[in-house]
């Protein structure tokens, strides 16, 4: 029996209080979503302990918009602020000071209500002991930013919007699980569960899939795509948009009917789009002219010498739950199938062969990548889920080692022949695509060196971060299209307990989760990746109740992904690396792992004593 099993069944049992559980839990490296999902299922086990809160240093001796303006870049520029239509983290980034979650993700992986007065529970008789259903009320008095009331219609258009499939929500398969939601009265809803989950929350949570929307601006329609939305947006958050220009700018101005009357203290956002991420960090620690800067993802040494003695600002970053992947291709991007490329059902004619993916798993110098572009506290890894330690797992390994890679590519039958290897006439040739960025083209050099000592030939190609995550049906050249060999980038769950983040790999029945033309690129599994074996497990994962149980199998799919080399891990990122100037109160930031939106609390962002508006 594992370690976490025992300290539940103890919990259960009344053999320790809820305080004891979440402390114990919290040791041995169970995020406290997934030890608060376990108190919830458990009645009158122990007193009831209040719900977890943002960080607000500061803000309560605030005034609304005393602050003046916050300037924040996004080097990858926003092209829209519509979260359940978003592929990226820019987009997602330019929606979370306007369009909010029911529940946050704290940065400790906590539960935090936001939009409803209390995180459902058996104890309170919000929650089934099942857990298949669950009862959610609103806040009272709230408001949409247009004044019009928040009600119970809301959450009940916004499951029927993601779930209705000519929408293309990116987060549809979060709320697949939903039977239905029916309003008890105004602010109360009851959502019943097609099967009983530990992850039954993930509807209503965190900046990436529990965003609320307004049925009233969408004529209470679900069939209503209503594209103007996507830049101008109504919402609950401290912000609206002023003016939104996609793939450069936007301006956010006060909600004057935000619910806290002292927040926010900055009167007005100014974002910034384009440019790159050493340019970003730029901006804020030596020109002073932006606050904030996303993502910089530069050489530690670069980053260094842009601190300087720090008086200007300095460079954050807490643990990631992301990891810089070499992504496959299962499908063949040169081949044009029914109008487009990449189709599901046509096979990579390399990348089909376990063995070129195995030997080219084996010829990525991690270690050094690590070593020359990454910080110290980000480290290599063989594992797509990586940085919780629960989920952590013991059975996979990763080497780096170039006899072993051309001995596995001999024995398949590639043979070399020059500066490359062929079998049956092809070439063991193709092209790595990734975003612009100084990190990204030198790991490309770096594998393209390694490649070349086996006899295998890479070209690589870089496209605006912009463009390369960007959600545009007509853009093929967005990670999504995937009309390329194999991709380089970053990418991690948007859950605490990642269940519905091994979707990415899942094909679904007759390849529905497959992005392609048929649902404008808009599915989670961007590969083409079609395994029986690992749909089968992911299906019995979503059916799972026992904690113990859905850990291990989490593990196991993990395990299933890395032994099929169905991408190449390269390093666990520290995603939430930023720039910010001293004037900015750093506490109440509160970033961490990839299921925590840097502008998720931008309510309570303030400035430091001493500095004057601008």
């Amino acid at each position: 029996m594992s370690t976490f099993r025992t300290l539940v069944d103890s919990f259960r049992a009344g053999q320790i209080d809820r305080r004891h559980f979440l402390a114990a839990a919290a040791a041995i490296g169970a995020v406290p979503a997934l030890a608060q999902a376990v108190v919830a299922q458990t009645p009158e086990a122990s007193p009831e302990a209040a719900d977890s809160s943002r960080p607000t240093f500061g803000s309560e001796s605030k005034t609304r918009g005393q602050d003046g303006t916050l300037r924040v870049i996004i080097w990858q520029a926003p092209t829209g602020a519509a979260p359940h239509s978003a592929l990226s983290d820019k987009d997602y980034l330019a929606a979370s000071p306007v369009i909010e979650p029911l529940i946050h993700y704290g940065a400790d992986g906590s539960l935090i209500p936001n939009l409803v007065e209390a995180v459902p529970s058996v104890e309170s008789g919000t929650l089934a002991e099942d857990a298949s259903w669950a009862d959610l009320t609103l806040l009272e008095g709230l408001l949409w930013s247009d004044g019009e009331p928040v009600t119970s219609a809301d959450i009940i258009f916004t499951w029927q919007w993601v779930t209705n499939p000519d929408n293309a929500a990116t987060s549809a398969s979060a709320w697949a699980n939903i039977a239905g939601i029916e309003a008890t009265d105004d602010r109360t809803v009851r959502v019943t569960f097609v099967n009983s989950t530990v992850t039954w929350f993930e509807p209503f949570s965190g900046n990436y899939d529990g965003n609320l929307y307004p049925a009233h601006v969408f004529g209470n329609d679900p069939t209503n795509k209503n594209e103007g939305f996507i830049i101008a947006p109504i919402g609950t958050g401290p912000f609206v948009i002023e003016s939104f220009t996609a793939g450069d700018s936007a301006s956010y101005v006060v909600n004057p009917n935000y619910r806290e009357t002292n927040k926010p203290a900055f009167a007005r956002i100014e974002l910034k789009g384009g440019g790159d991420a050493a340019g970003a960090a730029r901006a804020v620690l030596q020109t002073a002219e932006m606050d904030y800067a996303w993502n910089v993802q530069v050489e530690p040494a670069v980053l260094a010498e842009l601190v300087g003695d720090g008086s200007v600002g300095n460079i954050y970053s807490a643990g990631g739950t992301t990891v810089e992947s070499v992504n496959f291709n299962f499908s063949d991007p040169h081949t044009e199938v029914d109008g487009q490329f990449s189709q599901k059902d046509t096979p990579h004619p390399i990348f089909s062969d376990p063995a070129v993916r195995q030997a080219l798993n084996l010829a990525v110098p991690r270690q050094l990548i690590a070593d020359e572009l990454y910080s110290p506290d980000e480290h290599p890894t063989a594992n797509v889920l990586a940085g919780l330690a629960l989920f952590d797992s013991p059975n996979t390994s990763w080497s780096y080692d170039l006899d072993a890679a051309a001995a596995t590519l001999d024995d398949a039958g590639w043979v070399v022949d020059g500066d490359v290897r062929k079998k049956d006439g092809v070439e063991l040739a193709f092209t790595l695509y990734t975003s612009v960025s100084t990190v990204r083209q030198k790991t490309q050099v770096i594998i393209q060196e390694s490649f070349a000592q086996i006899g295998v030939k890479l070209a690589i190609e870089s496209v605006d971060a912009s463009i390369f995550f960007d959600s545009g049906a007509g853009n093929d050249q967005n990670f999504y299209h995937m009309y390329w060999d194999a991709d380089l980038w970053t990418n991690g769950p948007y859950s605490p307990i990642p269940v519905t983040w091994m979707n990415r790999w899942y094909a679904g029945p007759d390849g529905e989760n497959i992005a392609q033309r048929e649902n404008d690129w808009q599915r989670d599994n961007t590969q083409r990746y079609n395994n029986p074996e690992y749909d089968a497990a992911y299906e019995a994962l979503l059916l799972e109740t026992d904690i113990d149980a859905a850990i291990e199998q989490l593990i196991g799919l993990n395990d299933l992904l890395i032994g099929d080399v169905v991408q190449i891990p390269i390093v666990n990122r520290s995603v939430g690396s930023y720039a910010l100037q001293n004037r900015i109160r750093n506490e109440n930031l509160a970033n961490g792992p990839s299921f925590v939106l840097p502008f998720w609390n931008i309510a309570n962002w303030n400035l430091n004593d001493g500095f004057d508006p601008v």
